[in-house]
């Protein structure tokens, strides 16, 4: 099996796949790649994190298997050594009579608290770590909230699959749940409240009910957190006020569903998305692989394709799929369900592809070292 080495400056790319997890490295030029793997081959791993806090060179996955569900596991020499429970660290209390699904989010906490983390998982909830991992609790005030019971699982699952983490306030966080719609706490979990104003849920009969909505992926903007986007299935939106309403930013999209969408680390008017055909076909529209990009915080989008196949290009690009780095330029990536990453270092002007050949890619995180 190879490792990559990583050198200060170097981009990291973490890929999950439904047969093992990837690690792409490049210099700051990310031209030339070298890829680490299979790590946990035969077992989904739709969630890695990079941890740098605390002078840690840590990756997180959450590899699945068939039989015991998902665990928790840790590298801190780039892959060459992972952790290895001999039982799930991540796991519901007895009293619950529920057992875990699948991992979907590994989220280290912000900066100044350099020891907390944080893991949505399936069946819907959120768990927390304030020991850098050795230990997690179920957040209570999500799980026991009165609106849970009528929470619908989504194709993939009931799933918790986004944490966000405000920049500023840190007793503020939002999550995303399948098909449950956004929640958001104010007091650090204690109580969650739905947050789902402009959002609509075609397949209910109350068109923009209170919760329920499918979000397939939401972003913040880290320099201003009152911005966010959402991908919908069905529907692109624009949030001014953290989230507590939504607009509608379907502005020349050949269709406004699809899973994947990443903002701009610097520039809150700037963001991706790959638009899918539709809920019956999801797969690129007409065939061509295009990545969408605004930048003036979806009033237009513009097509980006050069150096992506335009022919014949039936791909499909998940929730957790696109991703981007935090270089000048930016660099976009994304992975697809055929087993392809393509990047770019000039924030999606051209593309390459980086990779071919892979699993169905299911999830795609960056890290600067």
């Amino acid at each position: 099996m190879s490792h990559v080495t990583p050198r200060a400056g170097d981009v990291l790319l973490l890929v999950g796949t439904m047969k093992g997890a990837f690690i792409l490295r490049a210099d700051a030029q990310r031209r030339d790649w070298d890829v680490g793997g299979p790590y946990f081959p035969g077992s989904a791993v739709y969630a890695m994190a990079y941890d740098g806090r605390a002078g840690r060179q840590r990756i997180w996955a959450g590899p699945n298997s068939m039989h015991w569900g998902g665990t928790l596991r840790s590298s801190d020499d780039y892959g060459q050594t992972w952790t290895n429970p001999e039982e799930a660290n991540v796991k519901f209390p007895a009293a619950t009579g529920v057992a875990l699904k699948q991992i979907w989010q590994i989220m280290p906490g912000r900066d100044g608290e350099p020891d907390t983390l944080y893991c949505g998982v399936e069946p819907a909830a959120i768990f927390v770590s304030r020991d850098a991992g050795a230990t997690w609790r179920l957040n209570d005030g999500l799980w026991n909230h009165p609106q849970r019971p009528r929470w619908e699982p989504g194709g993939g699952g009931l799933c918790l699959h986004t944490i966000l983490l405000d920049p500023v306030d840190a007793n503020r966080v939002r999550v995303a749940i399948s098909t449950g719609g956004m929640y958001v706490t104010e007091d650090g979990g204690v109580s969650w409240r739905p947050s789902n104003h402009g959002v609509r849920a075609d397949f209910l009969p109350e068109k923009y009910p209170e919760f329920g909505q499918c979000v397939h992926k939401v972003v913040q903007s880290k320099r201003r957190p009152d911005r966010m986007f959402l991908q919908n299935h069905w529907g692109l939106y624009r949030s001014d006020d953290r989230g507590e309403s939504w607009s509608d930013i379907a502005n020349g999209v050949p269709s406004d569903f699809g899973f994947g969408l990443a903002i701009h680390p610097n520039d809150p008017e700037s963001a991706w998305i790959v638009p899918l055909e539709s809920d019956q076909f999801r797969c690129t529209p007409e065939g061509k692989l295009r990545v969408y990009r605004t930048r003036d915080a979806g009033a237009r989008w513009e097509p980006l394709s050069n150096g992506l196949p335009q022919d014949g290009a039936y791909e499909t690009v998940l929730r957790d799929g696109v991703a981007v780095d935090s270089l000048d330029r930016t660099g976009v990536y994304f992975g697809t369900r055929s087993g392809k990453i393509f990047g770019s270092s000039n924030e999606g002007e051209s593309w390459a592809e980086l990779l071919d050949g892979l699993p169905p890619v299911i999830s795609v995180k960056t890290a600067a070292v």
